[in-house]
C-alpha cells in the first residue's frame, strides 16, 4: 500500500484528537467510550497545547492526501516521552503502524530521547506490534501494561 508520512502540523490537531480517541482500546462486544472522554484530563493531556511544549513529536500517515493514521509522543516527566498511535480501522494491518513506529523512533533518537514508554490494554492486539519493536512490559498503570524501550 502506498502512503506518505509527514510531520504533524498545527492544522492537524483536530485529527490528532480523533486519533487519541481512536487509540482507546475497546474490547470486542463492549460499547465504545463516549467522545466526552477526550475532555478528561488523563486523555486531554495528549493534545492540549500541542506543539507548545518542547519535545512534542507527531507524524501523520496519508494516502492520496487522506489522513489515515498518526503517531505522537509527549514528555510528561523529566526524561521518557510517552507514545500513542492510531490507524483508521479500514487501514489497519497494511504496514502503516510499522512504518509510523520506525519513523517516530528515528525522530525521537534525533531529538535526543534515550527511551520511550507507552501504556496499553494487555488484550489489545497492538501489544504484538509493540513487542516486535522491542517494548518490554515493565509494570502496570492501573489495568494497563506499562511498556518501555531503550533507544540507544
Amino acid at each position: 500500500m502506498n502512503f506518505e508520512i509527514r510531520s504533524l502540523e498545527r492544522h492537524d490537531i483536530p485529527f490528532l484528537r480523533d486519533m487519541v480517541y481512536e487509540s482507546a482500546f475497546v474490547p470486542e462486544g463492549q460499547k465504545p467510550f463516549p467522545r466526552t472522554i477526550l475532555n478528561e484530563p488523563s486523555v486531554s493531556k495528549y493534545v492540549a497545547g500541542w506543539g507548545e511544549q518542547s519535545g512534542d513529536i507527531g507524524l501523520i500517515a496519508e494516502k492520496e492526501e487522506q489522513k489515515i493514521g498518526a503517531i505522537w509522543l509527549r514528555l510528561f516527566d523529566d526524561e521518557t516521552p510517552e507514545i500513542g498511535i492510531a490507524i483508521l480501522k479500514e487501514f489497519r494491518g497494511k504496514g502503516i503502524g510499522n512504518a509510523l513506529m520506525r519513523a517516530l523512533e528515528t525522530e525521537a533518537k534525533n531529538y535526543g530521547y534515550q527511551k520511550l514508554c507507552l501504556s496499553v490494554d494487555p488484550r489489545n492486539p497492538a501489544c504484538r506490534l509493540y513487542e516486535q519493536f522491542g517494548y518490554e512490559h515493565v509494570g502496570w498503570d492501573d489495568t494497563y501494561w506499562a511498556m518501555e524501550k531503550e533507544l540507544v
